[in-house]
């Protein structure tokens, strides 16, 4: 799997700007605040139309304009497509394969997939549940379409729950909805529930031996799913966990609505993870906390080649230069097969001599 082409127009700080890459590895290089983050940013939403530094499209789009457009070459599964999104100030996102809109943004995920690893991960490790969610989510998304529908959902009902236990005490007819979006939220949340289990099993057995790598044999990397209480099994059929989130949402009817708030469902998951059998939340040290994120990233890499059959692209942001030699040359090892984007300063310039290079400087490639 890789993308031979990238072509954006007022994307970030790119006006117009077009490259060709090399399917091995590609370094981006330049100084900093000249656009290397913001050219891995638009990679990786050709391949889930989300961002990990974006909530909302419109904050892709250039000052002073509009809309923006991006758009892909893609080798994958022995054929090429062409990949396009086209984002509008004040209006619907539009994405095409080979000139076929889409339907949802999961769609993407048939065609091309990425893991992408930037500074910012270091949140996987220290911060709350969120961002591990976020990870699962993330992932899951591109390989399973279904999933990403379901979420999509999940994520419409729990907003409109929200705004039904907020004002129902100002408007009590609201309750009359109350039980229909708790059904729902429990048939689409079992779905939801059943593919983090699964992804995470496998996420068992492919991300300790990476840690291990990294530290010589000196940590031990543990991980868990924590789901709602009364399930029993994460890797159940939907409908069996479907009768265990009624139960639950049951249990806590009368704390929500004194609440006011969503206290029951998969919106409260979290991965904890924790090394030589101590929270890495809590007691990892730096150095720890980076290899530890590296690790669920690279591990994501394999997962996703057992499920393809092909390496995704990976994204390296300005993560090397943050580790020492050993670590370093542990990475640039780990990587070999599929393609590759580094980005770097300047004065790094001599990672992957054999790479192709490219040059940012204010929002151009050269």
């Amino acid at each position: 799997m890789t993308l031979t082409a990238l072509e954006l127009d007022f994307f970030r700080n790119y006006l117009h700007a077009r490259a060709e890459f090399s399917p091995g590895v590609n370094v981006i290089w330049g100084e900093n605040a000249q656009g290397k983050t913001n050219l891995l940013e638009a990679i990786t939403y050709l391949s889930s139309a989300r961002t990990h530094r974006a909530r909302y499209d419109k904050e892709l789009i250039q000052f002073g304009v509009d809309h923006a457009f991006l758009k892909g070459e893609v080798a994958s599964r022995e054929r090429r497509f062409t990949l396009e999104a086209r984002l509008h100030w004040g209006a619907r996102r539009e994405l095409f394969s080979n000139g076929m809109k889409l339907k949802t943004a999961g769609e993407l995920g048939e065609y091309f997939n990425t893991v992408l690893f930037c500074p910012e991960d270091l949140s996987l490790i220290r911060a709350g549940a969120a961002e591990r969610r976020c990870f699962l989510d993330d992932a899951i998304c591109q390989l399973r379409p279904k999933y990403a529908a379901a979420l999509s959902e999940y994520r419409k009902l729990y907003e409109s729950k929200t705004r039904i236990l907020r004002d129902w005490e100002e408007k009590p007819s609201l309750l009359d909805t109350l039980d229909d979006f708790n059904l729902r939220m429990a048939q689409v949340g079992a779905i939801l529930i059943h593919y983090r289990g699964h992804f995470v099993k496998r996420l068992v057995d492919l991300t300790p031996p990476i840690q291990a790598d990294f530290s010589g044999g000196r940590e031990s990397l543990g991980l868990r799913y924590e789901t709602v209480s009364t399930v029993s099994d994460p890797e159940a059929p939907p409908k069996a966990i479907f009768e265990e989130l009624l139960r639950h949402q049951q249990a806590h009817r009368e704390a929500e609505l004194s609440s006011r708030q969503c206290l029951s469902g998969p919106h409260k998951d979290d991965l904890t993870v924790e090394i030589n059998g101590k929270s890495a939340r809590q007691f990892a040290s730096q150095g720890q906390t980076r290899t530890a994120a590296l690790s669920l990233k690279l591990a994501c890499r394999e997962l996703f080649r057992e499920d393809t059959g092909e390496w995704p692209v990976l994204l390296l942001d300005d993560v090397l230069s943050e580790l020492d030699a050993q670590r370093q040359a542990f990475v640039l090892e780990r990587i070999t097969g599929g393609q590759v984007f580094i980005s770097c300063c300047e004065e790094d310039k001599g990672i992957h001599k054999s790479g192709k290079r490219f040059r940012v400087k204010n929002g151009a490639l050269g």
